[in-house]
């Protein structure tokens, strides 16, 4: 009875080894990249409409992208629990190994609720001091704790949401991924205009709408993962945290962890510095380009999610041939869109810019300084494949200094030293430094640990 369970779940994830990759890739990444930006549109649509609130869109717009680092923290928590077990999962069911799979997937559920537990208690006890020195002003103060306030209610459906996900689709069943996201943006984007104009509720009603659509996105998750349909079942009994699985889920997901939480320093810092220097209307051109860099980084983080399960399932499996050819071919895709959609940000500014405002002081000043922001990304699509890559292939060491090396030893550093030479423009050219040092560092790294992996296979 046990080999013809083991089988029957065999025929639902072995085309992650056998189908025909293209096909394959198409199939897994279309609906991540459709997971992915819909997944966006949670905060986006937010900030679309918070800043065409009459009369205070604009003061209202930089008091919610001042919470942007509590939101970034709640996201990197589950990206350590999810994308830290998820690849672990995916690399288990290449060996055929389904009780294993399931005991990291528990252990990874066991963390998110932890985590949420301790998250929301924190910040909403010291949310106040913390948003003042995340860049907050009296004028924003009242803006950023409204939002966070009600935000933080849902940290338990937000991180369900979006780190038992990486599960679903790590097994090869990515359509229902991306339906687990769309549930809830369909409801995000019905509920925003209804809480914040209909009923005057403002920022406090997106908070609300955002809150309410992720808890449905939280229950589909968890329906799918404890159903038939799922190879690996969530079960209670295996969600108590056991050392040996949680050390294996951090030591891999600390390296997500480090790039979605450093995005929250980065915030910290470049706010702060915007605030310093410049002003609020300054620090509202880093809520639009924020804005702006995840319309453009989402959908080729869809792209390796969608071929990272690829990648670890055949690394599990042994098939060198299939890794080398699905990373080059990821690799051509990340690189163009980059290249392609941050050209058009440094070329067309204007183009993104006059979506999140109709204040014409801070579409002017944002068209002025976004070419210089995002002239460095253009080559980012590099760094996206080779970091996803050596995720899928359980390189913890290696994932955690490159995710540690844009940001922290780079990025962060920068903001802090060239404004006091260029003044606020400074912050603004840290960016492209910082992202070209990272990329060819990245590089040399990759074709060097890679060598050696496939040597070993």
């Amino acid at each position: 009875m046990q080999d013809t369970a083991v089988e029957e779940k065999g025929k639902q994830d072995e085309r992650l080894g056998s189908a025909p990759l293209g096909r394959l890739m198409l199939s897994m990444a279309l609906p991540a990249v459709a997971a992915q930006l819909i997944n966006v549109l949670y905060n986006i649509v937010d900030r679309i409409y918070i800043g065409h609130i009459p009369g205070q869109g604009d003061v209202a717009l930089t008091g919610v992208g001042v919470t942007f680092p509590i939101i970034m923290l709640v996201s990197a928590f589950s990206a350590f629990a999810g994308m830290g077990g998820a690849p672990l999962a995916s690399i288990e069911l290449g060996k055929r190994d389904y009780e294993k799979a399931e005991k990291i997937m528990g252990n990874s559920a066991g963390l998110i609720v932890l985590f949420s537990v301790l998250l929301t208690v924190i910040f909403s006890l010291f949310k106040t001091p913390v948003l003042y020195a995340f860049g907050a002003s009296e004028a924003t103060i009242g803006y950023a704790k409204s939002y966070i306030g009600i935000y933080l209610i849902g940290t338990i459906f937000v991180q369900t949401a979006l780190g038992l996900n990486t599960f679903i689709s790590g097994q090869g069943a990515s359509k229902t991924a991306m339906f687990s996201v769309l549930i809830g943006a369909v409801i995000n984007i019905c509920l925003d205009p209804v809480f914040i104009f209909l009923l005057g509720m403002g920022v406090q009603g997106a908070a609300f709408a955002t809150v309410l659509s992720q808890a449905v996105s939280a229950a589909w998750v968890v329906r799918f993962l404890t159903s038939k349909k799922s190879v690996v079942k969530l079960k209670p009994s295996l969600m108590k945290p056991e050392a040996k699985t949680v050390k294996l889920i951090a030591a891999l997901g600390v390296s997500p962890f480090i790039m979605q939480s450093t995005e929250s320093l980065v915030s910290i810092t470049l706010n702060s510095g915007l605030q310093k220097y410049g002003g609020d209307l300054y620090v509202g051109t880093m809520a639009i380009m924020t804005s702006v860099m995840q319309l453009i980084t989402i959908p080729l983080q869809g792209i390796t999610q969608g071929v990272q399960p690829i990648i670890s399932y055949n690394y599990g499996a042994g098939n060198k041939r299939r890794v080398k050819s699905a990373f080059l071919k990821m690799l051509a895709i990340t690189f163009a869109g980059m290249f392609v959609f941050c050209g058009l940000a440094v070329v067309c500014p204007g183009v993104y810019a006059g979506i999140f405002t109709s204040n014409e002081a801070l579409v002017e000043l944002t068209v002025q300084v976004m070419p210089t922001y995002f002239a460095g990304m253009t080559i980012f699509g590099i760094q996206s494949a080779c970091q996803s890559t050596f995720i899928a292939l359980g390189q913890a060491k290696v994932s955690m200094f490159i995710a540690l090396l844009r940001k922290v030893i780079l990025l962060i550093p920068l903001a802090i030293i060239l404004p006091r030479f260029m003044g606020v423009m400074g912050i603004y050219r840290a960016e492209p430094i910082a992202d070209v040092l990272s990329v060819l560092t990245t590089s040399v790294l990759f074709l060097v640990t890679v060598k050696k992996i496939f040597k070993k296979m």
